[in-house]
């Protein structure tokens, strides 16, 4: 189909690869559970985005020039290690506050600042775009379902990409309306509120760390 083979094995292997925890869908989540169901498909389009950007560059051959280039994937990569230890420790401050604030009455705790302020579309778009080992990720995991022989490659890598793409937005749409029942328990607890944050800004941190020790 369209150059596509053995389109069993992709959707079996993307929809392993998509379950996979890492800082997007646990931004998603957060900002979802923080947030609210718009906030949280805000941050979602800033991953689409951010993953079609890097779906095109693969497909440009970007990733060849990464993966020939030492000096610039390391560039790229301190960048995103950089970006994500950035909000790990945002994270981590904004949980320092709920412990402090954790036996006040509901109407003496500082209200987070607003949405709009987070501006999540871009964080999410931050992240996934700062992160070279996804467009080598792509051009070595789609290019396996490629037919060589097919005259249109292009097309095939937007065929297997744009069903990239309808798995994210499924497993996004969950972790979404997931995050909004999260939503509910961390107002009734705020040390869950607080513990879930330090977590999140502590998986950060070792994403951060895993990206700056990553080789291409």
């Amino acid at each position: 189909m369209l150059g596509v083979t053995d389109l069993p094995t992709y959707l079996a292997g993307l929809v392993l690869i998509v379950l996979l925890p890492g800082p997007n869908s646990l931004y998603v989540l957060s900002a979802a559970a923080r947030r609210g169901v718009r906030t949280g498909y805000r941050a979602a389009a800033g991953v689409w985005c951010g993953d079609t950007v890097l779906m095109t560059l693969s497909a440009a051959g970007v990733a060849s020039l990464l993966q020939g280039n030492p000096m610039l994937f390391g560039i790229v990569k301190l960048a995103g290690a950089g970006y994500l230890t950035w909000l790990a420790f945002g994270m981590l401050r904004a949980a320092r506050g709920m412990w402090r604030s954790r036996h006040e009455p509901a109407d003496v705790v500082t209200e987070q600042a607003p949405a709009a302020a987070e501006r999540p579309f871009r964080r999410a778009f931050v992240i996934s775009l700062f992160n070279p080992k996804a467009i080598l990720f792509f051009v070595a995991f789609f290019v396996q379902f490629v037919d060589p022989g097919y005259a249109y490659p292009a097309l095939s890598f937007v065929v297997l990409g744009g069903l990239a793409q309808l798995a994210s937005v499924l497993y996004l749409t969950l972790l979404i309306f997931g995050g909004t029942r999260l939503a509910s328990a961390f107002r009734r607890r705020r040390r869950l509120s607080a513990g879930a944050t330090s977590a999140a800004g502590a998986l950060f941190l070792g994403f951060a760390v895993k990206l700056s020790l990553s080789s291409a």
